[in-house]
């Protein structure tokens, strides 16, 4: 058996507005919404999500799809980075590169990637322990997952290809089964 994990699709950013409530775009509803072929099969019997509305909206339209009421879980949230709130890309994408090049450092009052990478793997143990399961969360928090799985460093170069990916991964011998790969836009 296999399960999986799913990051989130694309979203409608809202500066204004706190991170953890910004919910999906068009694109992203779509992306989400052909996720099955990718990120469950048959023998997967347990579909949870982060609390975090892009994350909840993705798993509740792969569940409608695959016939799933998806679980939530608080500790399969993103990285915290409360203590920026929003950042323009440009110097959003200048912390994150120091976040994973950093792991054990605090970049501007983000959550360490240490910390981050132990709550999701705990995570995502606890909720794999029953059996197969697909766990939608976020880009970061994968590429910490999946450093772990692989035994490899925290490493920007474990990022996702872009919003919407998912990669395999066996939990009972605690090992990654493929990289990420994104979900068709169409």
């Amino acid at each position: 058996m296999v399960s999986y994990f799913l990051s989130h699709a694309e979203v409608v950013v809202e500066p204004a507005e706190p991170i953890e409530s910004w919910g999906l775009s068009a694109a992203g509803r779509a992306r989400a919404a052909r996720s099955g072929p990718l990120a469950w099969e048959p023998g997967v019997r347990t579909l949870v999500s982060s609390t975090e509305r892009k994350a909840v909206e993705t798993a509740e339209l792969l569940g409608a799809a695959v016939g799933l009421v998806p679980a939530q879980d608080p500790l399969l949230g993103e990285i915290d980075r409360s203590a920026t709130g929003y950042l323009p890309p440009a110097e959003f994408y200048g912390v994150v590169d120091r976040f994973f090049a950093e792991p054990t450092r605090s970049v501007r009052g983000w959550e360490r990637a240490v910390d981050a990478q132990a709550r999701i793997v705990g995570a995502v143990r606890r909720r794999t322990a029953a059996g197969d399961a697909t766990i939608v969360s976020h880009g970061a928090v994968g590429a910490l997952l999946l450093a772990d799985l692989t035994g490899a460093p925290v490493s920007r170069a474990l990022d996702q290809p872009g919003m919407g990916s998912v990669f395999a991964f066996d939990a009972r011998a605690w090992r990654a089964t493929s990289t990420w790969q994104r979900v068709p836009s169409g």
